[in-house]
């Protein structure tokens, strides 16, 4: 059935308002976390290689590997939440996806094939949440935590065989001849893999999607309200579970970006909690598909910035400089999160999630 007017016009008239205020809000206290980055960590970095340069450079293609698994799981937990679900299984998706997608790279010599393997983990694992919370009406956030369980658990049980074996052919580079002699830019492109462009390519493709489509516009108005959206003539529960299985589809090809592209191999636990990461970094992007590329490469740019500041023997323990890219995320998400109310973002329906967990 088609939505009714009215109702279409109220969704669209809200994220019109929201999207500017979004958008400068959010870059405002990037650039000062990015600043304030630059300013207390390149000093230690002149002080353990003796140039900044040494560690600067090559720094943003290791920020784009880095991020590009994180992007997969915040663009599908920004749908998932656009629905009015909030899935903290994300972290057991994505350790699930991680191996099948490995274990399938690996056996077929096809890191593709482990992409497409690790989606489809993720999103049989995204089927337990939604029976869980669609069907027998379980309580979210405890749901999501059992689905996170039983995917670290599954993960390494499966993985076990893998443990130390590395993937010899990853995805070779895109190789570009005309960019190789552009400044910055020709570095960077010579050194981008399928899955980093597929990664980057998907935010502005949902983004236009979210906001200029009636599907996502029927999805949008289910997040605000299921009640509404049921009297417009939607079904609320079909929409909310293919927001569910997009967001752990997206979620295990992040996983499997990770031990297919990123480091090429498989280890127990190897996500080391991007998936919670991921659930917060949606709010800083404020649900904005738009947004999760820039939110994204910041924690991926500060996690490249901490490993060279150790390859580069910083004073610093190697312990804390591990922190750098979680406090950063934590930092932005608590800055982040006082304005939401100002600035808008959050769907409806999630304050519902919320309150009924207090």
């Amino acid at each position: 059935m088609k939505l009714q007017n009215h109702g279409s016009n109220a969704v669209q008239g809200s994220e019109v308002r929201r999207r500017p205020r979004q958008a400068g809000a959010l870059a405002k206290w990037l650039l000062l976390v990015a600043g304030i980055i630059y300013v207390v960590l390149i000093p230690v970095a002149q002080a353990a290689s003796g140039s900044a340069l040494a560690v600067l450079d090559g720094l943003l293609i290791s920020a784009l590997r880095s991020a590009t698994p994180l992007l997969f799981v915040v663009l599908g937990e920004m749908l998932t939440q656009r629905v009015g679900m909030i899935n903290l299984g994300v972290e057991g998706q994505m350790l699930l996806g991680a191996i099948a997608g490995f274990a399938t790279a690996v056996s077929f010599s096809n890191p593709w094939l482990g992409l497409l393997a690790g989606g489809v983990a993720g999103f049989a694992l995204s089927t337990l949440y939604a029976f869980l919370c669609l069907v027998c009406r379980s309580n979210q956030i405890a749901s999501g935590i059992a689905v996170w369980t039983l995917g670290s658990g599954l993960s390494a049980f499966l993985g076990r065989d893998f443990v130390g074996e590395r993937l010899e052919q990853g995805f070779r580079t895109i190789q570009i001849p005309q960019m190789a002699s552009v400044p910055i830019l020709g570095a960077v492109a010579t050194e981008m893999t399928p899955a980093i462009v597929l990664a980057i390519a998907l935010s502005p493709l949902l983004g236009l999607w979210l906001y200029r489509s009636r599907a996502g516009l029927a999805w949008r108005a289910v997040g605000e309200s299921t009640a509404a959206a049921k009297a417009m003539g939607l079904r609320p529960l079909w929409i909310q579970c293919q927001g569910i299985w997009a967001g752990g589809f997206l979620s295990g090809i992040g996983g499997a970006a990770l031990s297919v592209d990123y480091t090429l191999t498989w280890a127990e636990g190897m996500t080391v909690g991007r998936g919670l990461v991921a659930v917060g970094l949606v709010i800083v992007a404020r649900w904005n598909p738009y947004l999760a590329f820039p939110v994204a490469l910041l924690f991926g740019g500060s996690e490249a910035l901490a490993l060279r500041l150790q390859a580069a023997g910083s004073p610093i323990s190697p312990y804390l400089l591990g922190m750098i890219p979680y406090l950063v995320a934590l930092v932005v998400l608590v800055i982040n999160y006082r304005q939401v109310d100002q600035t808008g973002g959050m769907p409806d329906g999630l304050r519902s999630v919320f309150s009924n967990t207090s």
